[in-house]
């Protein structure tokens, strides 16, 4: 069946979940108060509301009560000390009852019934008696969540390498597998501290212009190639994705860089020619 319904997205979650957005008028990027099984929380609307394919099993959905108006926005910024004092009293039980795991974050929902921890671990962590204690002292269902190290980046944030904030507290919605063979295709040195993001992995970013190098590479000479220029030889040594270009190594040592598209040369993938 059929629903008019929107994407609202929890971002210490990072997930999202669609709701019941009938009897409510909101745009994309709109701050929206949500029911959920623990009471009212917030969220953001992903996208524009609209009709969805709903299967039966998945129905009924949970609704959006309302776009957040000037006192739902207020009651969200007060929740802040309130998070702050959760994460003091949290950090305090952790060292009390010597458990090894790390606060990553605190989150209160709208109503305040429910603060939720993410924390990172290297292990399993009986965490039982912390929760008992953190109900008794906060008044409030507890949720203690394992996160990853890459999650951890996300939800406390910071700057990359290249001096913009990093791309999992911003843009990217998901984590892609990444891998040092990416790293490899682009030709970059194999340095861990080089390739490695704030989270200690491998950097999201190799992801996005991985599928352009494979594609470039498969139409450009290969290392170690042989091509004729102006009546001489030329051995590739060096290819440039980015600039479309090779560098040819000649006779005593003298190299040239030229762009592909001015080398008679005929692919080996494709048997089309450069010119």
């Amino acid at each position: 069946m059929k629903v008019r319904a929107g994407t609202v997205r929890f971002e210490y979650l990072n997930k999202s979940f669609i709701y019941d957005a009938s009897d409510i008028e909101a745009k994309s990027g709109d701050t929206v108060i949500v029911d959920t099984d623990y009471g009212l929380d917030h969220g953001i609307l992903e996208d524009e509301i609209s009709e969805l394919e709903i299967y039966e099993t998945e129905a009924p959905l949970q609704k959006i009560q309302r776009v957040a108006a000037e006192e739902d926005l207020e009651q969200i910024r007060n929740l802040q000390p309130k998070e702050e004092k959760a994460r003091q009293i949290c950090e305090e039980e952790i060292s009390r009852l010597g458990l090894k795991m790390k606060l990553a974050s605190v989150r209160s929902s709208y109503d305040g019934s429910k603060v939720s921890f993410c924390y990172t671990s290297d292990g399993r962590v009986d965490f039982r008696e912390l929760v008992r204690v953190l109900a008794s002292r906060l008044k409030a269902r507890i949720e203690l969540r394992q996160v990853g190290v890459r999650d951890e980046a996300r939800l406390i944030g910071g700057l990359g390498i290249c001096g913009r904030a990093l791309c999992c507290t911003t843009f990217l919605k998901e984590f892609q597998s990444v891998s040092i063979k990416m790293a490899k295709e682009q030709g970059l040195q194999l340095n861990p501290t080089k390739i490695s993001g704030v989270c200690g992995r491998l950097f999201c970013c190799l992801k996005y212009e991985y599928d352009h190098y494979c594609e470039m590479r498969e139409k450009m000479p290969q290392i170690g190639e042989t091509i004729a220029v102006n009546d001489d030889q030329g051995r590739v040594t060096a290819v440039n994705v980015p600039k479309e270009s090779v560098i040819l190594e000649f006779g005593e040592g003298v190299r040239k860089e030229f762009p592909v598209r001015d080398l008679d040369w005929k692919c080996g993938n494709c048997g089309k020619k450069s010119r």
